[in-house]
């Protein structure tokens, strides 16, 4: 029975033990925490902010809009949305087993992909929102994946919209409340002290 010894020496069964832990202190892990924004970018955060809500909006809509076309073309009810056309001015054709897969019977505007198009550009200018936000907030790379999932998961834009928007405004109010009584406190100091003297 091989019992292992203290420093790796031979086992009963003449075996050398390797890989024993020695009993070193571990240090600690240490939380690297990220500078916080200057006051001085506090209106681009702002901006930047703004950018983000309109852009959260029109990404988590059109991601609706393209989960909806979805459901309509690749479930039984087996549909797309097109506009003009021999249908009217708006109006489902029926999509239908091809040589290539699915393909429409509809004539005029495929809306269905105008959809598809719209919300795959606009997610490139929603992870830039994400992007500016995240970079000017100093926030953590986890942050940032959970903006950017915003767009790709139905209704998180939203959630995601209103709780930034509040972090954001709670942080920037905060720190500019901290900045003001820093600021009122350093001129009644340098005042006692002159007056001392």
């Amino acid at each position: 029975m091989g019992v292992p010894l203290r420093g790796g020496g031979a086992s009963a069964s003449g075996r050398r033990d390797v890989g024993i832990r020695s009993e070193r202190a571990v240090p600690p892990t240490r939380l690297v925490s990220m500078p916080e924004p200057k006051i001085a970018s506090f209106p681009a955060i702002r901006g930047a902010l703004k950018f983000y809500q309109i852009a959260s909006v029109i990404t988590g809509v059109m991601l609706l809009l393209l989960v909806t076309e979805m459901v309509l073309k690749y479930t039984p009810i087996r549909l797309e949305l097109f506009l003009g056309g021999s249908g009217g001015f708006l109006w489902f054709a029926d999509v239908v087993e091809g040589a290539e897969g699915l393909e429409s019977t509809g004539d005029g505007v495929n809306l269905s992909l105008g959809i598809l198009i719209v919300h795959g550009w606009f997610y490139v200018v929603y992870l830039f929102a994400c992007f500016r936000v995240w970079s000017l907030m100093r926030w953590p790379f986890l942050r940032f994946i959970m903006l950017a999932l915003g767009g790709v998961v139905p209704f998180l834009s939203f959630f995601m919209e209103l709780r930034v928007s509040r972090d954001i405004r709670k942080y920037l109010a905060s720190r500019e409340a901290k900045d003001a009584s820093a600021g009122s406190e350093t001129p009644t100091t340098a005042s006692s002290t002159e007056g001392s003297r």
